[in-house]
């Protein structure tokens, strides 16, 4: 149980550190322009970007892919950029609500890209045979999750602050998260060490 709880803390931290905001920026993005109604997309969407980055672990923990650190910290706010432009352009249209889409795929796509920024510090922690790396990603998948729902819970219960007592539109609440985030990133983008070259 000690080592669960210890591989489920570093899921956990690694989604709420203050320092590296950059998934929660992600999960605000992908979340911005729902409501509780809409909990089943909005997990699935959640539980989408999991299996991305854990599948993106298991590929780099077991050498299977390698990308260099550069590359994958530049594409990580190009990501949230791509998601926060999306509901931007997007905001009030309601085929945001259709079945199966292209989101769900560019959400497991961007969670694989999210995985592999964390894979070399997680490969540092990870030790022992390739049978007993699987439990420990298990249950660092599971802490991302946990670590997930409550920032995506959060932002669902400020979108319905902000709805009711404000006096926001839907729309207007996701044009101006979407906006904030895309003033957050876009530096992010332009400060990257890939330009340096």
């Amino acid at each position: 149980m000690s080592q669960f709880w210890i591989y489920f803390q570093i899921g956990l931290k690694h989604v709420l550190d203050i320092h590296a905001y950059d998934h929660v920026l992600f999960l605000i993005a992908l979340t911005v322009p729902y409501l509780f109604k809409d909990w089943k997309r909005i997990f699935l969407l959640v539980s989408l970007f999991t299996i991305g980055h854990t599948l993106a672990l298991i590929l780099s923990v077991y050498g299977i892919i390698a990308i260099k650190v550069n590359i994958v910290e530049f594409l990580i706010p190009i990501t949230i950029l791509i998601t926060a432009l999306y509901h931007l352009f997007t905001a009030g249209k309601t085929s945001k609500n259709d079945g199966v889409n292209l989101v769900f795929f560019i959400t497991l796509f961007f969670g694989i890209i999210h995985g592999l920024g964390f894979s070399n510090y997680f490969k540092t922690i990870l030790g022992g045979s390739a049978t007993s790396k699987l439990l420990p990603l298990g249950e660092f998948a599971l802490g991302i999750e946990a670590a997930q729902l409550v920032v995506v819970f959060v932002v669902l219960v400020i979108s319905y602050i902000v709805q009711t007592v404000f006096r926001f539109s839907k729309r207007d609440w996701a044009l101006v998260m979407s906006a904030f985030i895309i003033g957050v990133v876009v530096p992010m983008i332009i400060e990257s060490p890939i330009w340096n070259r």
